[in-house]
């Protein structure tokens, strides 16, 4: 059976990790504002319902992304004395994964905006 509190619990520690992240990621603070812009063009525009999938599998999985990043970030700070060199090659090795799908999925959303924009245009 569902316990409803724990579930409660378990929803609201959820918010407060993502609340955390907002307000001290900047980069997790201008992803989301990105994030909001394409979601309202998404509507906007009238993308079919595949491409209204695609897009928002593309922004969770960046958010996720920028969140698991924070995560590693925060944790290598704990060994940072010791391993000062490593850490810093992770962190950038990190950094550039987010880079790397944020790019990916920046080629992607203009395919998938594209014809839109350009019928938009056009009228």
């Amino acid at each position: 059976m569902i316990k409803l509190m724990k579930l409660k619990k378990s929803f609201f520690y959820a918010l407060k990790g993502i609340t955390y992240t907002f307000r001290r990621e900047q980069n997790f603070r201008i992803e989301v504002i990105i994030a909001v812009l394409v979601i309202v063009f998404m509507f906007f525009l009238g993308l079919r319902n595949s491409e209204k999938i695609v897009v928002l599998l593309l922004v969770t999985f960046i958010l996720t992304l920028e969140m698991f990043n924070t995560i590693i970030e925060r944790f290598l700070d704990l060994l940072k004395p010791r391993l000062d060199s490593q850490v810093k090659l992770l962190k950038d090795i990190m950094a550039g994964v987010v880079f790397l799908a944020s790019v990916g999925s920046l080629v992607i959303g203009c395919m998938i905006f594209y014809p839109y924009i350009v019928e938009l245009i056009s009228k």
